[in-house]
């Protein structure tokens, strides 16, 4: 891979994000549509966890991983729009360094976090359809534990790796990112030095938290459609089916956009497009989550109803 000139080379202090527009006129209409959107964000996922916690009926390992997803959703649009909405209502585009990698750390644990939950809660659904007289034996407390230890063991181990070995690159000035939060993809493209080693872990994370829980999600649902499709009763097969939709609809969603982000052919415009397309992933999917779980769910609907009418505040299980 081809590197700028290496007499360019200078240590990084301070990188510019240019965000999604460069145009002064436009910031205004930025800044409102993506308060807006993390406001929404942010209360939404806030109400799913409030509804599970303070619903004794709610307290199962569905809904343990959704009060997880949903946290984890928000950490997601934390880490990726606060900067930027930061950086539009000061008018300065600057990031820095540390700045930089602690956002890219961040982005990569709740990103591969989003994913790692995505595929348990499929296997939650496997279980639950597959073999129901033996859910709650399955899947016990000490093992929802377990495997939310485990996500968040093979997200963090990899990130950090990852962010450690960006320390050793040197960047090329002037430190320009094409995007509009810390991309680990921009980010290599400044880079001086040699970038192999950057370059084989971002395909051994993209395998850990793409292809291997994309994998593990298709063979859950295969084994579910055979399961649906073996009873004999339209309304059994429908019933059995719909608990899956909320959690499909996300699934086709997160993959659907991150595809079209990652596998988007080259071009000379293909960085602007990508930090568009991302918008998608990082911030409209964590968005809709909650309603897609809310207003599809009769349980989550009833939860959050009894959480507006008696004010009930937050309470551990």
């Amino acid at each position: 891979m081809g590197k700028p000139n290496q007499l360019n080379q200078t240590p990084a202090s301070d990188f510019l994000l240019l965000g999604l527009s460069e145009r002064l006129e436009e910031q205004p209409l930025l800044f409102g549509t993506f308060l807006g959107m993390y406001l929404i964000t942010m209360v939404g996922n806030l109400l799913i966890i409030l509804a599970i916690c303070s619903d004794p009926h709610l307290h199962t390992p569905m809904y343990f991983f959704l009060a997880n997803l949903s946290f984890t959703d928000a950490c997601f649009s934390l880490a990726s729009i606060l900067k930027m909405l930061v950086n539009i209502h000061t008018q300065s585009q600057t990031i820095s360094y540390p700045g930089c990698l602690t956002q890219l750390y961040f982005l990569i644990v709740f990103g591969g976090l989003d994913n790692c939950l995505l595929a348990v809660m499929a296997y939650d659904r496997f279980v639950a359809i597959c073999q129901p007289l033996r859910y709650s034996l399955v899947l016990s407390p000490q093992l929802c534990a377990l495997l939310l230890g485990m996500c968040w063991l093979l997200t963090n181990c990899p990130a950090l790796v990852h962010t450690l070995l960006l320390t050793r690159v040197a960047f090329c000035a002037p430190t320009i990112i094409h995007h509009f939060y810390c991309d680990p993809r921009a980010l290599l493209k400044l880079a001086c030095s040699d970038t192999h080693i950057n370059e084989l872990m971002i395909i051994i994370m993209g395998l850990m938290f793409l292809t291997v829980p994309l994998m593990l999600i298709v063979f859950s649902y295969v084994r579910i459609s055979w399961a649906v499709f073996g009873i004999a009763s339209p309304g059994g097969r429908w019933k059995a089916f719909s608990t899956c939709g909320s959690h499909l609809t996300v699934v086709l969603l997160f993959y659907g956009s991150l595809m079209g982000v990652y596998l988007l052919p080259p071009s000379t415009h293909s960085t602007e497009r990508e930090s568009r397309a991302s918008i998608l992933y990082n911030v409209i999917i964590p968005m809709l989550n909650p309603f897609i779980y809310s207003l599809r769910n009769r349980d989550m609907k009833d939860a959050l109803g009894k959480l507006f009418s008696s004010g009930k505040t937050f309470s551990l299980p």
